[in-house]
């Protein structure tokens, strides 16, 4: 069994509706925190297994935004992405 660590927490802005971050996606939002996790962890983005996001509104979003957030900023090897509501 491999050791489960968390390594460091990141969420997103918040901001209005319609405000400035109303063209940005859900999806681009979610790799800016990735890529911003890993770089608080001091770690190699080649070493994360897994990435765990939350999002409250999916629609539009296509299937696991954990997924696209990854892919997006080039996050961890093909380990599993979970995204839970």
């Amino acid at each position: 069994m491999k050791n489960c660590v968390i390594v460091s927490a990141v969420r997103t802005a918040i901001g209005s509706f319609n405000g400035s971050l109303a063209s940005t996606s859900a999806i681009d939002l979610g790799a800016t925190v990735i890529k911003a996790a890993i770089e608080r962890a001091k770690i190699d983005s080649q070493h994360v297994d897994e990435v765990i996001m939350g999002n409250v509104l999916q629609a539009g979003l296509g299937q696991n935004p954990a997924r696209q957030g990854t892919v997006k900023k080039r996050a961890g090897r093909n380990g599993v992405r979970i995204h839970g509501q």
